[in-house]
């Protein structure tokens, strides 16, 4: 893996690869996915059927055969080892309370002449969460995609996953049973995502998409998107580690081994001002590589998308780490909430040395759904407001208008809106 000193010659060079990382190539896949697209809107559940049937290998017959029973969820709940049932129960507890700290609020505010302001916090009627499914199906996206749609009030959930060979994933269905979802449809990919945004026969239409996919889900939420809302557009995961001389660099190499497992795309990095930490965390990643199931995967990953960065300071690392803007970033240091006041771009911090961010992928409460490639600049994890909306309240008394109404008919005068202006002088005692 790259490992380079930031005072080295050819550091800037390096250090923008690293920045972009995120780019995926959707431009190349864009005809394709525009073309499912337009065949969903034109020929509905046919043209779910024929994708199906392509890229799945099974052909559903009718659109009533997308839809799993809630008899099968069931049963795959009741049939899970009781020490993994209970797993699932502790982190469908912990995510939940820690949404339900977020839900916002209406409020109002009257003024002394009777205007009143305020403000209307909604659900959404209807959200579509799109979970990956198969062999590589993750019941924690599940999770993570349905409770805080739960807490926002949605009434109206519909989850679609793809299943290859129609096989869906037994965990997945246990997990579905366990979040009370009824409406899971066994498609996916970009046709999933417009069927979801523009509604066919079997499967509503929603107004929101949110949860992770490749490029293809990818690059189709951003073509639905002014139809539907959608939560973010998500790359390849990554992780971002600021470590000194107290971290263990065999918990630290583990850590940034934890992405690099996800897939070839993935991105970790290290930044450290100690030389020493770095060379021990080299090594003992070239460890712990021959130990995981998925090495050629993480190896990939390691030696194309990795790097250790020694800077001259901490300083400097956060500097650096800001730039990147991680999706996970770990703060393995001596005071780590010493740093944190430092740090402004990341999805999610995981503070001290006894917080790996795979705790956070499943119990620790907060979403993993997070942004990637260096979109923390700007986007939040996933919660409960991507799955609400606001209006604004605006009242006011004859009083009120009489006060301010003459500054708005200046304005709108000004403007050239004679409507707008006799609209508001029309009201005026005077």
């Amino acid at each position: 893996m790259t490992l380079i000193h930031s005072n080295e010659p050819n550091f800037k060079s390096v250090f923008s690869e690293l920045l972009g990382r995120g780019k995926m190539d959707m431009e190349h896949v864009s005809t394709i996915v525009k073309g499912l697209i337009d065949e969903i809107r034109a020929d509905d559940d046919a043209a779910l059927i024929r994708h199906i049937e392509k890229f799945d290998r099974w052909n559903p017959s009718s659109g009533a055969k997308l839809r799993i029973d809630t008899a099968d969820m069931k049963r795959a709940y009741d049939a899970l080892e009781p020490t993994l049932k209970a797993s699932l129960h502790l982190a469908y507890d912990r995510i939940r309370v820690y949404h339900e700290k977020q839900l916002p609020k209406s409020w109002f505010d009257t003024e002394a002449n009777g205007t009143i302001l305020g403000q209307k916090v909604t659900p959404v009627d209807r959200a579509g969460l799109y979970i990956p499914g198969g062999k590589a199906a993750y019941p924690s996206s599940l999770l993570m995609n349905v409770i805080p749609a739960q807490v926002a009030g949605v009434e109206h959930i519909v989850v679609t996953t793809p299943t290859p060979d129609n096989e869906p994933n037994e965990l997945l269905l246990a997990a579905c049973h366990l979040c009370g979802v009824s409406e899971v449809f066994k498609v996916g990919g970009a046709s999933a995502i417009a069927a979801m945004a523009y509604g066919t026969a079997t499967i509503p239409k929603v107004d929101v998409i949110t949860g992770p996919g490749n490029i293809f889900v990818a690059t189709a939420k951003k073509m639905v998107f002014g139809e539907v809302n959608i939560d973010m557009i998500a790359g390849p995961s990554e992780i971002g580690v600021l470590a000194d001389d107290s971290a263990n660099p065999v918990h630290i190499a583990i850590d940034l081994l934890s992405q690099a497992e996800h897939d070839e795309m993935a991105s970790s990095i290290l930044i450290t001002p100690s030389q020493k930490f770095a060379d021990a965390c080299a090594v003992e990643i070239e460890v712990w590589l021959k130990k995981l199931p998925r090495e050629v995967i993480a190896r990939r990953s390691i030696e194309e998308r990795a790097a250790i960065i020694v800077t001259n300071t901490m300083e400097e690392a956060v500097a650096l780490m800001n730039e990147i803007a991680p999706e996970h970033l770990e703060v393995a240091t001596d005071n780590p909430f010493a740093l944190l006041p430092s740090i402004k771009h990341a999805g999610a911090i995981f503070l001290g040395h006894y917080t790996p961010e795979a705790i956070g992928d499943y119990v620790a409460g907060p979403n993993h759904t997070l942004p990637t490639g260096g979109t923390a600049r700007f986007y939040s994890p996933l919660g409960v407001e991507n799955f609400m909306k606001k209006s604004s309240i605006i009242s006011f008394s004859r009083q009120a208008i009489n006060e301010i109404g003459e500054a708005c008919a200046l304005i709108a005068h000004t403007e050239g809106l004679g409507a707008h202006e006799a609209s508001v002088r029309c009201r005026l005692d005077k």
